[in-house]
């Protein structure tokens, strides 16, 4: 395998695809599974129940935590903060991690906060800042706190409006 770990990540797991590089300070759990030709930027940290695809970035900040699984093509920014606990209490653990499932394509922006749980489509776009509290369905453009759709996105990145045209008037099929 050909892979990069910069010499100051803490990785244990032994499962990273090809052409894919971790940098400094993250910390990687023996057990998660990290796709091909993935960027995994400085400060993350990926527990052990973690899958991630291929082609993947997770920018600086970042803390997957078990019962995240991240499909193809994922994008996720900076400080994008992820829960599994929809109840937390200090040295209390559920039975079970719940699951959150990020589909192929989807991108979530800068500083976002996804409640434990739910499903990113595919393709969908999660702006910047924003809440998600429940399942975004594909190929839609959510942002606010909590969440709201504010129209959807074609999958090779075309913004469009509620009535899914573009800034030209065009109305797109998705």
């Amino acid at each position: 395998m050909s892979y990069f770990v910069h010499q100051l990540a803490d990785v244990t797991t032994s499962i990273i695809g090809d052409n894919t590089n971790i940098w400094q300070y993250c910390v990687i759990f023996s057990g998660a599974v990290i796709g091909s030709n993935c960027n995994i930027c400085a400060h993350v940290l990926i527990e052990s129940n973690v899958i991630i695809g291929n082609n993947v970035t997770i920018k600086s900040g970042v803390q997957l935590w078990d019962g995240v699984s991240v499909e193809d093509n994922v994008f996720v920014g900076p400080n994008v903060t992820f829960t599994n606990d929809l109840v937390p209490r200090s040295k209390v653990y559920p039975s079970a991690f719940e699951q959150t499932i990020l589909k192929k394509g989807c991108s979530i922006g800068a500083n976002s906060t996804i409640i434990a749980g739910i499903s990113i489509g595919e393709y969908a776009l999660i702006g910047a800042g924003s809440v998600v509290t429940k399942n975004i369905p594909a190929n839609t453009v959510w942002y606010g706190n909590p969440a709201e759709q504010k129209g959807y996105i074609t999958c090779d990145g075309i913004l469009l409006d509620m009535l899914k045209r573009d800034r030209k008037g065009i109305i797109h099929s998705i």
